[in-house]
């Protein structure tokens, strides 16, 4: 039986240890700043400026709506179309939507609807996955807008 003897630890030894390591840090960095920025573009209004000169306006209307006391319910068909039910609103109302990704990988879609029943289908199918859906009712020469999500 042999006996090697054992290798100093040098400071090649430590340099490769070193350099192994902030390369692995580097790399995993990179590929999470490319996968962050391809799934998310932080882009929640085009002029921050404009938005705020708009901000006062957007929150009376926002208390003006709430204060009609009206209710919106999304919910997605097995064929994929769109089915909003309406609680608290005049009759003759209006429904409009627009549908987009929360993550931004496919393109809005328009809704539109007819009332069908107790509520309004959409003439469009929507693809599948999670959609966030904003609604818009006109109904009494008012207007009336929310938010649902629908998978």
């Amino acid at each position: 039986m042999t006996i090697s003897a054992a290798r100093p630890f040098t400071g090649r030894h430590m340099a490769l240890i070193m350099v192994g390591f902030f390369a692995v840090v580097i790399t995993v960095n990179l590929f999470m700043a490319r996968l962050a920025g391809s799934s998310f573009t932080g882009i929640v209004v085009e002029n921050s400026y404009v938005a705020s000169q708009n901000y006062n306006r957007w929150l009376a209307e926002a208390k003006a709506e709430e204060k009609l006391g009206w209710q919106a319910v999304a919910t997605r068909t097995g064929d994929d179309h769109v089915v909003i039910t309406l609680a608290g609103v005049p009759a003759g109302a209006e429904v409009s939507a627009d549908a987009w990704h929360p993550l931004g990988r496919q393109r809005d879609h328009l809704l539109h609807f007819r009332r069908q029943g107790a509520g309004f289908r959409s003439a469009e199918r929507l693809p599948a996955g999670r959609w966030n859906i904003r609604i818009e009712v006109k109904a009494a020469a008012r207007r009336w807008r929310t938010q649902e999500a629908v998978s």
